[in-house]
């Protein structure tokens, strides 16, 4: 496994769509397990290959939860219903963060890593992560959804301040 590069706001593979994954091998079981590493090592919940230079159409989730972690292959938002305005952020835009309306619940369509279908029913937090990444494979950026007006830059703490003496 290893830590990828991240793809930052004006990179130009962030806007387009990804291709689907034909035929799930070594190379992408080692890209999903190098992505899982990258989310976890900047602190994420999701991430999608464009976010890391790849137009391939998978995502990986980790809300932390017990049975919570996700690598889904070609997936597809099947049902959606309801809506909720949540606070969002997105590993490509460090630091900014803005309210963004996403379905209440989602149903999607994929493949796991084995290549079997697979079915997720998720509402809150899970839909709006599914709803986030699938976006991205599909060029679509959470700052293009913000709510006008709420889209905000929040300054990283100097860790060096909060040092004890």
């Amino acid at each position: 496994m290893a830590i990828r590069n991240l793809r930052y706001d004006n990179d130009e593979i962030l806007k387009k769509r990804a291709r689907e994954i034909e035929v799930i091998d070594d190379k992408i079981r080692e890209l999903a397990a190098d992505m899982m590493e990258t989310m976890h090592k900047y602190d994420g919940l999701g991430l999608a290959g464009p976010q890391v230079g790849v137009l391939k159409r998978i995502i990986v989730i980790d809300l932390y939860e017990e049975g919570m972690q996700f690598t889904l292959i070609n997936p597809e938002i099947k049902k959606a219903k309801g809506e909720q305005i949540v606070e969002e952020g997105c590993l490509s835009f460090p630091n900014q963060f803005g309210k963004v309306k996403r379905p209440k619940e989602v149903e999607v369509e994929a493949l796991d890593i084995e290549g079997r279908k697979v079915r997720i029913k998720a509402k809150d937090l899970l839909a709006q992560a599914l709803c986030h990444e699938i976006d991205h494979l599909n060029g679509v950026l959470f700052i293009d959804k913000v709510e006008p007006g709420t889209l905000e830059y929040i300054q990283p703490e100097d860790k060096s301040k909060n040092k004890n003496s």
